[in-house]
């Protein structure tokens, strides 16, 4: 990305991960096993602001994990993002957060490493080319040491444990990248001043940042196989040139081709050495991972009829309450016998799926949700109501009371669930849309969340309000969806859509006959999305369009109010 040519090297240094070394499997379940403890090591409140994000992809990255307490799914199943970006990203220039989280990150590393091969084919052989041919060699990491002594041990059967002249870990340096302390000190140790006669290369835009702090070349190794459109993103044009790399390679084949030609274009003693004939033999790139199976009920091919009244779940569409939700779950369950529920929990045969029996089974014999529901942190309280009970609407009415009760020691934080939900709620009025909001939350609960959420509350901003006391019957009955109907004097039909993150949304709005929006706000995969809407006999009821976020959402009701205005 530079149009100057590169000063011959005297000095290449390398990141590890993701450069040099492929730990991904390692790395990312450390990583989902730190971000469920962010609340616990004090780093919710040192969360960058979505508003401020660098970029999109940022921003959707901090809104996940503010709320779901994981990686994006889309950042899992691609496995491009190194551990050193996504704290960049989620904590911005607090570099004590950023510690914190290292810290904690190495703690929930020691059970998972271990696992370590060469990111591509013949690294070793590349290495000890530009070591035969006087180059000192060396890795500046933010991985600690105790990591990286085992990784170097194991590596390609032990080939690379003295392959380096030097190796600088993170909890050596005074911080971590993308500060310029550990090339800095690098250089020390191996007795060369600082400048453009020194490469590194790295995987990562904090990587480019670490390298044009320290004043050295920047190198963009690009085995991840970002697109092209991603470096523009990251790099844009309007920026200043000083976070660009100077150059981009896709595998270390193209590594030595740059070599050669900085070598054809810098005085050096290196000339009596010809690169190209004595270069190691060339070795495929990495082959990329499958791409995430993205939703396919999309906006741009959904038949919809165009809308005169949007009403809204509430919980997990437009407002996050998870922790206080699943706190009062779990209270719930430990009384669950007390309650006289244990009785009429549904039988195997009952159950949707096996995995929803082993929901029914967990809580049979542990009184509690299991673990990893706790931990994804993706379905609503409605809807683990509905797997445990089924069709008994006594024993879900007095699962509701009892959650009720508990619900009251946790209440009181409810945050918007995107940044500018208000913006697109005012925006939809603007319109002339009708809107409300129906919801299985008690009102007393509702009442206070809608009054002090965002500090001044959503007040007026709803024509209709419709709790689940409201109502005989809460969700996945019809009669809140009636109910809010009559509230506005309009009748059932297509032209009024129900937006809801949760199959029950789904099940009451297609039996009421209106339009299903799913929103998918925990971004599920198409296989999930057709496990939990398979479209059989005894579960018919599908969505009839998933939107991922409110800016699609907003541009699929301009798009239908077009389509209105066409005719």
């Amino acid at each position: 990305m530079s149009n100057n040519p590169l000063l011959f090297p005297q000095v290449i240094l390398f990141d590890w991960h993701g450069t040099l070394a492929n730990t991904l499997e390692s790395m990312y379940q450390a990583i989902e096993e730190m971000l469920p403890q962010l609340e616990e090591l004090g780093l919710t409140k040192h969360l960058v602001p979505e508003e401020l994000a660098k970029t999109d992809e940022d921003e959707k990255l901090l809104r996940y994990i503010r709320i779901f307490h994981h990686l994006h799914p889309r950042v899992l199943a691609e496995q491009r993002v190194s551990r050193t970006d996504i704290f960049d990203a989620i904590f911005g220039d607090n570099d004590s957060a950023r510690s914190i989280a290292h810290q904690a990150y190495n703690k929930c590393y020691r059970t998972h490493y271990g696992k370590v091969t060469p990111y591509q084919g013949g690294i070793f052989s590349y290495i000890d080319f530009l070591k035969s041919i006087g180059i000192k060699v060396g890795v500046v990491t933010n991985r600690s040491r105790e990591f990286l002594s085992n990784e170097l041990a194991v590596i390609d059967e032990g080939r690379w444990v003295n392959l380096f002249d030097l190796t600088l870990c993170g909890d050596e340096a005074k911080r971590y990248k993308p500060a310029p302390d550990g090339i800095i000190e690098a250089c020390k140790k191996l007795g060369y001043s600082l400048g453009k006669h020194v490469w590194y290369v790295g995987d990562s835009v904090t990587d480019m940042i670490t390298a044009e702090k320290a004043g050295v070349s920047s190198i963009f190794y690009n085995g991840a196989h970002w697109e092209h459109d991603w470096f523009l993103r990251m790099f844009p044009e309007a920026e200043v040139e000083h976070h660009k790399p100077d150059a981009i390679v896709d595998n270390f084949d193209q590594l030595i081709d740059l070599l050669a030609a900085s070598q054809r274009t810098t005085q050096t003693n290196s000339k009596t050495i010809n690169i190209e004939k004595a270069r190691p033999a060339r070795h495929p790139s990495r082959e990329p991972l499958p791409l995430r199976d993205e939703p396919d009920w999309h906006p741009a091919i959904a038949n919809l009829t165009p809308p005169t009244v949007i009403l809204f779940d509430w919980h997990a569409t437009l407002v996050d309450t998870l922790d206080a939700m699943y706190h009062a779950v779990d209270d719930m369950l430990k009384e669950i016998r007390e309650m006289g529920l244990i009785e009429h929990l549904v039988s195997r045969e009952e159950c949707r799926s096996p995995d929803d029996y082993k929901l029914v089974e967990y809580v049979i014999n542990n009184m509690s949700l299991h673990p990893k529901v706790k931990l994804d942190r993706k379905i609503s309280r409605t809807d683990i109501f509905e797997v445990l009970f089924g069709d008994n609407d006594p024993a879900k009415k007095i699962a509701h009371q009892g959650f009720t009760k508990h619900y009251r020691n946790y209440y009181g934080t409810a945050l918007p669930f995107e940044p500018k939900v208000k913006h697109v709620l005012e925006g939809l009025r603007s319109l002339g849309l009708r809107i409300g909001v129906i919801t299985n939350r008690d009102r007393e609960f509702f009442v206070d969340e809608l009054s002090t959420i965002e500090g001044t509350g959503w007040q007026g901003l709803f024509e209709t309000e419709i709790c689940g006391d409201d109502t005989e019957k809460r969700k996945p009955h019809t009669d809140q969806i009636v109910k809010a109907a009559e509230n506005l004097g309009c009748s059932l039909d297509a032209s009024i859509w129900y937006v809801g993150d949760s199959t029950t949304d789904v099940i009451s709005a297609k039996s009421a006959g209106i339009t299903s929006v799913f929103f998918n706000g925990a971004m599920w995969d198409q296989p999930w999305l057709n496990k939990i809407f398979p479209g059989s006999q005894r579960y018919p009821h599908k969505p009839d369009v998933v939107v991922n976020d409110f800016s699609e959402f907003w541009a699929m009701v301009l798009a239908c109010q077009k389509k209105k205005t066409s005719f």
